[in-house]
């Protein structure tokens, strides 16, 4: 039997404390350093309201695909989605965020947690991705924090935004 339930179940916790870990130790100066300097001009905070909004929307697809469901439509478009996401949480305290983040990444476990073997097999629409297996989609979830975390400790290691590399999802 597969321990692949377990692996990324033991991922998605010790990242996402990892993640708030790392947000908690942040100085108040340190939230408004610019991260990237190109793409969306992200400052530390926006990533985190990033990281909401992303982890957020996979509970949505990830039930939807669980259901039996397609997961994200076709017509989503992430950049719109990013710049709409991140702006309508621009009002809430970064420690909200943080909140908000462990409660979404619990979620995202709680899922894991009830999913059979067979269910990390199910086929749905990522909206990077494009029709991939669930288990993707769930190591996504993890390596996607831990891409933007490095940027962000490149950033404030050097007091400089850092070039954004415009990725490509592999080809299926």
């Amino acid at each position: 039997m597969s321990n692949r339930k377990e692996l990324i179940l033991k991922r998605l916790a010790d990242e996402g404390e990892k993640t708030a870990a790392f947000f908690n130790g942040l100085a108040d100066s340190q939230w408004e350093q610019q991260v990237y300097l190109t793409g969306p001009l992200w400052r530390i905070r926006e990533l985190l309201a990033h990281f909401v909004s992303a982890e957020r929307t996979f509970v949505l697809y990830g039930h939807d695909i669980l259901a039996g469901g397609s997961g994200a439509p076709e017509d989503f478009v992430i950049d719109e989605f990013n710049a709409t996401q991140v702006a309508g949480l621009k009002e809430a305290a970064t420690t909200e965020l943080i909140r908000q983040f462990e409660i979404a990444r619990a979620e995202i476990v709680e899922i894991v947690q009830g999913m059979a073997d067979a269910d990390f097999d199910r086929i749905g629409r990522h909206p990077w991705f494009g029709r991939v297996p669930l288990e993707t989609m769930l190591k996504l979830i993890y390596r996607h924090n831990m891409i933007h975390q490095r940027d962000i400790g490149k950033a404030l290691e050097t007091s400089q935004p850092v070039p954004h590399v415009e990725a490509v999802p592999p080809s299926q």
